[in-house]
């Protein structure tokens, strides 16, 4: 069975959490919160969505400076970096708002649910099938805690008065929560789900709250469709991934690929159309896999999409080779709002290495599906993802994927460092890369990324392009990137708060100073 919360007992069978409607708001009313993300797009997404669903609350963000009354940190689970970054960024929530209800989600509390949990400070984690519930969670929990902190007022505060420091009075309040049940009850749940029963000696744990089911139970799908800071909207059309490439943990954090009906995107999308959005961001963990639960197909999807006139632009965050079509890459190079823009996973220019991958293509089919975009849509931007220093990648492999980059007629190179991650086939790989060599891969890859970046934007030099300009602050240029994703930077002497997500005809001038944007010509 599903185990969703605890402690409860096994008369029970699982402890639901509250409808949504019954939960009463007024403990949250005027209350601040503080967010912070780790790792892409979708990420980023959902952060916002989880905002959206607080304020509805009643909770506002927290200005900077301000103390937090809620932290919510998204976190990330790509490298073994991400982890670390996870367990700094909270506790540096932690230490910068005492007091404060911690909530971790994401990929890295999914696949470490109950380390994350025993981090000082931390009340709540919710794995990926949770966090879709994440009012009712908060809510209970929060409730909890509030009935613990009475009980501690007035019974074992007045004994222990003059022992008790602020610390400890807050370690205090936390282990009466999780004081064991006794013996036949449960008192936990692992990071993969399963029912740990507790040894019935009474022993008091420190440790917050988690809930993350086993990968094979997570199925919830959690819509999120905003923009938060940006003019630009995230919508959020797929979940999870069934490709199990060995060097990734993604699968294990997010569940299998799944997604919602057409009709409840395009109704997304035509609300962020009534909130003023003018763009679109498809994004997902494997979002060409769309449909797979529905029966309809990702060409649907973007062609029910670019029927929604609102919207002037769409972009595709990433389409795995395989799942990019010809038939969609034709498509889009007619279509009224898709932009000549793609971002295309390759990760290795090596057969070889792609076969130790486990990935479902080859160079050769790569190959063509950039040959055929260019042969379409000339002037597109094509983004690459690599990754070097992977296990099986020799010296002779990795001048295999240089050279075929090299002679790949490409905009921009996203370049990754291998990173271990337990548990994942890719460790019986033998021959392994040294972080020296790695470093030095990087490098050359980077540079020739630069190259690559500044001709492409050199090539536009003198043309004409319609941007979609973001707003700055009083005082700095703007910025905006064109259809095809050149970044363009409109200096502080001609900035016009006015412009800020107007799509704006300009005339592209030479390179700004920091070499990362064309500046507008006056």
């Amino acid at each position: 069975m599903d185990i969703l919360h605890c402690p409860f007992t096994y008369k029970t069978g699982r402890k639901k959490i509250k409808d949504l409607n019954m939960i009463d708001s007024s403990a949250f009313q005027g209350k601040k919160a503080a967010y912070y993300t780790l790792g892409c797009k979708l990420n980023f997404s959902e952060t916002s969505t989880f905002a959206k669903m607080l304020e509805q609350m009643g909770v506002t963000p927290a200005k900077q400076g301000e103390q937090a009354d809620i932290c919510l940190i998204n976190t990330c689970s790509v490298t073994e970096v991400a982890d670390h970054k996870c367990r700094q960024a909270i506790h540096r929530m932690a230490r910068s708002n005492p007091g404060a209800f911690i909530i971790v989600t994401g990929c890295y509390a999914q696949l470490k649910a109950e380390t994350v949990a025993s981090i000082d400070g931390v009340d709540l984690v919710l794995g990926s099938d949770e966090k879709a519930n994440l009012i009712q969670y908060l809510s209970q929990a929060w409730e909890e805690r509030d009935n613990t902190t009475a009980e501690i007022n007035e019974s074992t505060i007045k004994s222990k008065a003059k022992d008790l420091t602020p610390d400890s009075d807050r370690d205090a309040i936390k282990a009466k929560a999780f004081e064991s049940p006794g013996k036949g009850e449960i008192s936990e749940i692992s990071a993969k789900g399963d029912i740990v029963e507790n040894s019935g000696k009474g022993e008091v744990s420190k440790q917050g709250q988690f809930f993350a089911k086993k990968t094979k139970n997570i199925r919830s799908f959690a819509p999120s469709c905003s923009r938060g800071n940006r003019t630009r909207y995230f919508l959020k059309v797929q979940d999870g991934c069934d490709y199990f490439c060995t060097y990734c943990t993604i699968p294990f954090a997010r569940g299998f690929s799944r997604s919602p009906s057409i009709a409840s995107l395009v109704e997304q999308a035509r609300q962020a159309a009534a909130e003023g959005g003018k763009e679109i961001v498809l994004t997902g963990v494997n979002i060409g896999d769309f449909g797979k639960n529905t029966g309809e197909t990702f060409l649907d999807l973007v062609k029910a999409l670019d029927q929604v006139e609102e919207i002037a632009r769409y972009r595709i965050s990433s389409l795995e080779p395989d799942l990019l079509s010809d038939e969609l890459i034709a498509y889009c190079a007619q279509s009224r709002a898709f932009m000549p823009h793609f971002h295309i996973p390759l990760q290795s220019g090596s057969d070889e290495v792609l076969r130790l991958m486990h990935r479902r293509y080859d160079t050769a089919l790569f190959a063509h599906k950039i040959h055929l975009i260019k042969k379409y849509m000339p002037d597109a931007f094509i983004g690459v993802d690599v990754m070097t220093g992977t296990r099986g990648e020799t010296p002779e492999l990795f001048e295999e994927t240089f050279q075929f980059l090299k002679n790949l007629d490409v905009s921009q190179l996203h370049v990754f460092p291998y990173s271990e991650r337990p548990g994942t086939a890719a460790l019986k790989i033998p021959y392994k890369v040294n972080d020296k060599d790695k470093k030095e891969r990087c490098h050359r890859l980077l540079t020739l990324s630069d190259e690559k970046t500044k001709a492409f934007y050199s090539s536009f030099i003198g043309q004409t392009r319609t941007v979609l300009f973001e707003k700055a602050p009083k005082g700095k240029a703007m910025h905006g990137f064109t259809d095809n994703y050149i970044r363009v930077e409109l200096p502080p002497a001609i900035a016009d708060p006015a412009l800020d997500n107007e799509l704006t005809t300009v005339t592209l001038g030479n390179f700004n100073a920091k070499g990362d944007a064309l500046r507008v010509e006056n």
